[in-house]
């Protein structure tokens, strides 16, 4: 868990920075936010050491590598108990296809992003993976036809 701390404007620069461009050369940075190498790469370094920063991807299309189908699954347990709620968050975390889970109030106990090649792949996914989970009472599923808004930077 990230130390928290108070961001001032500059920090927030190098932030919006290195989420709009995670290979950004630090003399880049240094020029783009108004501050010289050596204080920007100390404070770089201090986001990345406390967590602020957890890591660098790269965002890669789905299309491109034939995951066509985005499923959001909506998931009640038969028991809200520690050891469910345990048995039924380590079991998601090992699903490759599970891109997002979180746990919800409302109606629904969980909430999942599940990307998949297919129909056919989605319903091996919930018939072969999902309902085998021990508590698992209820699946309800809806299918994105397009996105409209996909953000991965944080607002600052």
């Amino acid at each position: 868990m990230p130390e928290k701390s108070v961001l001032d404007s500059t920090d927030k620069k190098i932030l919006q920075m290195v989420q709009s461009n995670g290979r950004i050369t630090n003399q880049e940075l240094s020029e783009k936010i108004g501050l010289s190498p050596s204080p920007c790469l100390r404070r770089l370094k201090h986001l990345e050491s406390s967590g602020t920063i957890s890591s660098y991807v790269a965002l890669v299309d789905p299309q491109a590598v034939g995951l066509a189908v985005t499923a959001f699954v909506r998931v009640r347990l038969d028991q809200q108990d520690d050891r469910h709620l345990a048995i039924f968050e380590t079991a998601v975390a090992n699903f490759p296809e599970v891109m997002e889970c979180y746990l919800m109030t409302g109606d629904a106990d969980y909430q999942l992003r599940v990307l998949v090649e297919s129909l056919n792949a989605f319903e091996d996914f919930l018939r072969q993976k999902l309902t085998k989970i021990e508590g698992v009472a209820q699946v309800t599923t809806s299918f994105a036809l397009r996105p409209v808004v996909y953000k991965t930077a944080l607002p600052m």
